[in-house]
């Protein structure tokens, strides 16, 4: 059987010799991807009583070449999946359970889904300056208040505390931004490793909506990494490709142009149950 891209094919079922073979091939690449007809090439004498001529047919059809379609519609990029191992499941489960037993809202699904579904309650229930409040408190209920203070008491901000700050987040917290790594920037006039970008923003993703980023991730975020662990830590969301940087060692602008986002069009919560994305 012969494999050309951009074609289909309708064999007939009489065997070709090599010969044959070596012609149709020849004939393929010779003529333009229109749709053609390619035939086999034989003898219309029939071989019986002298004189006499089999009446003409149609020649067999072995192959139909059609040019393929310009205006193709493109396939939406498939949502990415992520496999949690046990400590994922784990943190994640304590997350969401942090913040169902703040707000009093509770969901019986599981999983991340079940962490999107409760911050997409607080995102329904309370206006912005709520829901930055609520995640903050879910946040101190999540992580103990001793360790982030012993934390902030032996790592005063420093190049090595920004660089391990970065680290530590693309180690331990994959589970809720998905995958990132560590890149370097400029602070102070010398390079350092204190940027975490994360490629694609798992939350972002599942929640398709820029307020509850906004509202439920950034400004909380935020404002619980400095007041709680003294660092400051600007994080930069990308609403066109869904990435995300988190720059420790950086406030965030007093006029943060992405809190003038406007919500995607596609926006689930805005879809579902008809809320005000806007901050």
């Amino acid at each position: 059987m012969l494999h050309l891209p951009f074609c289909s094919y309708i064999f007939h079922p009489i065997s070709l010799s090599k010969s044959q073979l070596t012609l149709l091939l020849f004939s393929l690449y010779q003529i333009p991807m229109d749709a053609k007809l390619v035939t086999q090439h034989r003898s219309h004498v029939w071989a019986g009583k002298r004189g006499m001529h089999k009446p003409r047919s149609s020649p067999p059809i072995l192959a139909v070449l059609a040019r393929p379609a310009d205006n193709l519609t493109l396939v939406k990029e498939t949502p990415s999946l992520l496999t949690d191992n046990w400590f994922d499941r784990i943190a994640i489960n304590h997350l969401s359970q942090s913040v169902q037993a703040t707000t009093g809202l509770r969901n019986s699904k599981s999983g991340y889904e079940s962490l999107v579904e409760a911050a997409a309650m607080v995102s329904r229930n309370f206006d912005p300056i709520q829901q930055c409040e609520l995640v903050i408190e879910a946040l101190n209920k999540a992580f103990p208040s001793p360790i982030l203070s012993l934390i902030r008491t032996l790592m005063p901000q420093s190049k090595f505390t920004r660089e391990y700050f970065a680290a530590f987040t693309t180690l331990f917290f994959a589970w809720l931004v998905g995958p990132c790594k560590v890149i370097e920037s400029e602070i102070n006039g010398r390079r350092e490793k204190n940027v975490v970008h994360i490629k694609k923003c798992r939350f972002l993703e599942e929640s398709n909506c820029v307020g509850m980023c906004l509202n439920l991730c950034k400004n909380p975020s935020q404002k619980f990494i400095k007041d709680s662990l003294g660092m400051p830590v600007n994080m930069v969301p990308n609403f066109d490709d869904m990435s995300c940087q988190m720059i420790f060692g950086q406030d965030p602008p007093g006029d943060d142009p992405v809190l003038r986002q406007p919500c995607y069009k596609l926006c689930k919560a805005k879809k579902n149950h008809s809320v005000n994305c806007s901050i």
